[in-house]
């Protein structure tokens, strides 16, 4: 827990004052009550006192002031509530590998069928929309609350060739932050990188990009997210893992899903034949730079229960909160009980 204004808990420190200021009050009165002759006569006239039952009413009146002063100086906790709005970006791979059978139907039929679910679950505040990659990549879907418009973009997909994975999650970026030059044809404002086989680097030394904001922690953008759904490696386009890193930036968590099964499947075309795979590694990694999680789907089952996983993730965020409120609401019901229990048990108020 921490305080907008801590300084103001010093006030605490008269509390104990208070308590002593009650303790003497007491003796004084007993004091005065020894003046008085025949105080035997007096008590037996007057029966058993109080006892302890006088001292809780002051007792809770005191926690009720030091739940006060805390309230004064303004709590704030780390709680975990439902966002009330939120976007969601379902950047789907619509590479010929899935037309692949292992996962039945097939991978891109089962991976329809589990987005069509995942989007029902949505709440009505939750803005959907959807980017699909293949050799390239293009938002098919603008983010809407409209779910029947979502439907029917996972409905049209359409398989393509290649798998560029670093350039679905920079459209996806792109979506979510249009004030942002997020260079789409490869290039990065943080300046170029060494082309590795997983896709080209990232280079702003022939756009001349304007330099991105500071970057923030990984996954404090809570307000939106990326989910990555894809069966293969890629073969084309950016560097996924400098695509990630740009989304962990900007405080983007992206939760990746790999589609297949362990052994993959071969695919025969016209005079050709391949073994599609997962990149089960990349994808992991994708997902922890950006303080997301990455799930494997072998069977639509499989798929079916992520994306309702997803959901219960994306529907809670935790998040600083001040709870002064709260302090304030507990102050007040200790008052009413300390008067409460002086009415009921000595007929009148303290």
């Amino acid at each position: 827990m921490s305080f907008f204004w801590p300084e103001l808990l010093w006030l605490l420190a008269a509390l104990p004052a208070i308590g002593l200021l009650y303790v003497l009050l007491l003796r004084r009165r007993r004091k005065a009550a020894l003046r008085y002759s025949g105080l035997a006569m007096v008590r037996e006239a007057l029966g058993r006192g109080p006892g302890w039952r006088r001292h809780v009413p002051p007792a809770v009146l005191l926690a009720a002031l030091a739940l006060l002063v805390v309230a004064m100086a303004r709590p704030t906790m780390r709680i975990t509530l439902p966002s009330q709005q939120r976007t969601v970006i379902l950047a789907m791979d619509v590479s010929g590998s899935m037309r692949a059978s292992d996962v039945q139907p097939t991978r891109m039929a089962a991976a329809q069928a589990a987005a069509r679910q995942f989007v029902s679950a949505q709440p009505s505040s939750t803005r959907i929309g959807v980017v699909t990659f293949a050799g390239s990549a293009a938002l098919v879907q603008p983010p809407t609350y409209s779910k029947d418009d979502v439907f029917a973009a996972i409905d049209r997909f359409t398989y393509q060739r290649g798998t560029a994975v670093g350039s679905g999650i920079l459209v996806a970026l792109q979506t979510l932050f249009p004030d942002i030059d997020f260079d789409l044809r490869g290039n990065d404002p943080r300046g170029p990188a060494n082309d590795r086989r997983s896709g080209r680097s990232l280079d702003t030394s022939a756009s001349g990009a304007q330099a991105p904001p500071a970057p923030v922690e990984p996954g404090s953008f809570a307000s939106a997210a990326i989910i990555l759904l894809t069966d293969g490696q890629t073969t084309t386009g950016p560097n996924p893992l400098e695509a990630a890193k740009m989304a962990a930036e900007r405080g983007v968590r992206v939760f990746t899903v790999g589609v297949g099964t362990d052994n993959g499947e071969i695919l025969v075309g016209d005079g050709w034949s391949m073994r599609v795979r997962l990149d089960e590694a990349t994808l992991r990694t994708i997902a922890t730079m950006s303080a997301a999680e990455y799930f494997y789907a072998g069977s639509a089952l499989d798929l079916e229960k992520i994306y309702k996983s997803l959901h219960s993730r994306l529907a809670l965020e935790t998040r600083e909160t001040e709870v002064t409120a709260l302090f304030a609401a507990a102050a007040a019901a200790l008052v009413l009980v300390a008067g409460l229990l002086s009415i009921l048990w000595f007929n009148r108020l303290l």
